[in-house]
């Protein structure tokens, strides 16, 4: 009876202190898939996703890979504090019109574990997608529309001064050849 206590004991001690971090231990990814909708050929479309460190340690973001180089990643470089969040985005090229699926492994520190989060939508040439704003004028990407210019004010010119010409009776130096 000893030996089958001891060896249980034995057990748990061990799978106690090789137990691996999960990423759900650590993070919370606000939504894992993010469908970008309709783009307009050759204008890039960029994803955000919110990271929450949900751990009592500060998070590290080691690493977000696309999988192909259509696809630009980049993320928090700082810890992210408990209970605070980080982003990780995901920029689309959008150089080819067809239905895209891209995909990013999210590496954080401390944790084995790779987390797959995914962007997706439709590339539209930019006929189609003319063709497509005009039959969902609500539906258009904010991204899409012009900057904003931001408001100039007029400010007053200086008053000129005005200077009093004199000329000199002699000449102040002379040279000598």
């Amino acid at each position: 009876m000893k030996k089958i206590i001891l060896s249980l004991a034995a057990v748990v001690l061990t799978v106690s202190l090789f137990a691996q971090k999960t990423v759900a231990d650590v993070a919370k990814i606000a939504s894992e898939t993010i469908d970008l909708g309709k783009i307009k050929q050759g204008v890039p479309a960029t994803a955000t996703f919110i990271v929450t460190n949900v751990g009592k340690e500060p998070l590290i973001i080691e690493q977000a890979n696309p999988t192909c180089g259509c696809t630009i990643g980049d993320y928090t470089k700082a810890p992210i504090a408990p209970g605070k969040t980080g982003t990780i985005t995901a920029t689309y090229n959008a150089a080819s019109a067809s239905h895209f699926t891209k995909t990013l492994t999210v590496k954080f520190a401390g944790v084995d574990e790779i987390k797959n989060i995914i962007i997706t939508g439709d590339v539209l040439t930019p006929e189609d997608y003319a063709k497509w704003q005009t039959e969902n004028p609500a539906t258009v990407v904010k991204a899409e529309a012009a900057p904003a210019v931001p408001a100039v004010k007029a400010t007053p010119a200086p008053k000129a001064k005005v200077v009093k010409t004199v000329k000199a009776k002699k000449p102040i130096a002379t040279a000598k050849s």
